[in-house]
């Protein structure tokens, strides 16, 4: 770090990006804290609305007070937005000027974004284009290449496990299979670990296409040996095998015709097994509220060490849990990566182990 850190306030801007989560709050809460301690001359400046606030000039000075009483609240006290990251670099390039015009004119000597996989690249463009960045990896989809776990994950997983768990009862008590709809578009490891912790019977994520025989076969074994009910957790973006032949344009087509996969296998079940089905979709409600204590563990951890990273000088990087440890990626080499469930992932394998079915 230059003598100027000592000598000029450093001004640090904070924004969230992408789909909001639990832990947002609690990760600023730990990062305004630490580097406030760290140089009590430090001016931080909340970006509203995301990449779009920073595009449009609309920020605030934050005082050290803002940090306090954040720990357990959901959202973010910034407000966030999607600016999609493809749509940035194609049609819209004036906003990248945009955005390094304002943080010019803020007179940032670094920026901290809160984010998933799109935010990252979007964060690695913009240090690529010599803004000083750190980033924290947030996403209930536990997707972002580099890292054990992101912050918010956990308490998706605690909600999505108890949507299964009140829906194991009223299944039981109507003898139904419930299907439900767990967010994951493209990777399924929110799905993997709230089925497995829910002791869903089937688990569908994208990484493992299914065959819809095989789902209807798990089912009707379910039953042949007398059970009440039937729990099915899909994630939104599972995929059967003639699905995962198509291109992204094909299958949404297909989807747009048909449905998702939770609404063609009900029709699946119901057809062959004549058995009463039901969808079930808990959808933002697995990004709402509080985060869970884990989540608030990790959020200090990460936010700490944000603030480390800044008072150090090192940017260009993102905060990421390796092996129980905490160290700093650079954005260059995760940006555009996407971290997928393997299907010889030991929570994959222990869940065959006890007769969990993936359809495949």
């Amino acid at each position: 770090m230059t003598e100027n850190w000592y000598t000029i306030p450093m001004r640090i801007g904070l924004l969230t990006s992408g789909g909001d989560c639990a832990g947002l709050n609690a990760v600023m809460r730990a990062f305004g804290k630490t580097v406030c301690a760290l140089d009590k001359a430090v001016e931080l400046y909340g970006i509203a609305d995301g990449y779009a606030g920073l595009c449009n000039g609309e920020w605030r000075k934050m005082d050290s007070e803002e940090f306090s009483g954040i720990l357990t609240l959901g959202g973010t006290i910034l407000g966030t937005s999607r600016l999609p990251y493809k749509k940035l670099i194609t049609s819209e390039t004036d906003k990248i000027d945009a955005m390094k015009a304002n943080y010019k004119k803020l007179g940032l000597d670094a920026l901290i974004i809160l984010g998933g996989n799109g935010t990252h690249k979007t964060a690695a463009l913009l240090s690529k284009e010599g803004l000083n960045v750190i980033g924290l990896p947030k996403t209930i989809d536990n997707d972002i290449w580099g890292t054990d776990v992101t912050f918010g994950f956990y308490s998706a997983v605690d909600v999505a496990t108890e949507c299964i768990d009140r829906l194991a009862t009223t299944a039981a008590s109507h003898r139904r299979t419930m299907i439900v709809e767990i967010m994951g578009n493209k990777s399924g490891w929110l799905t993997l670990y709230a089925g497995v912790a829910a002791g869903a019977d089937v688990i569908l994520i994208p990484e493992i296409p299914y065959d819809a025989d095989k789902v209807a076969e798990a089912v009707k074994r379910r039953f042949d040996k007398k059970k009440a009910f039937c729990i099915v957790a899909a994630a939104e973006g599972a995929m059967d095998k003639r699905e995962a032949q198509l291109d992204k344009k094909e299958r949404e087509r297909l989807r747009a015709q048909n449905g998702n996969a939770s609404a063609r296998i009900a029709a699946v079940l119901s057809e062959r097994l004549q058995n009463e089905t039901r969808v079930v979709v808990p959808g933002h409600i697995q990004r709402g509220g509080s985060p869970s204590p884990l989540d608030r563990v990790l959020c200090t951890d990460m936010g700490v060490y944000a603030a480390r990273l800044a008072h150090d000088g090192k940017f260009g990087v993102t905060v990421a849990m390796s092996g129980g440890v905490l160290t700093a990626n650079k954005l260059a080499d995760i940006a555009g990566k996407t971290k997928f469930v393997s299907a010889e992932h030991e929570l994959v394998r222990a869940a065959k182990s006890i007769g969990v079915s993936f359809g495949d």
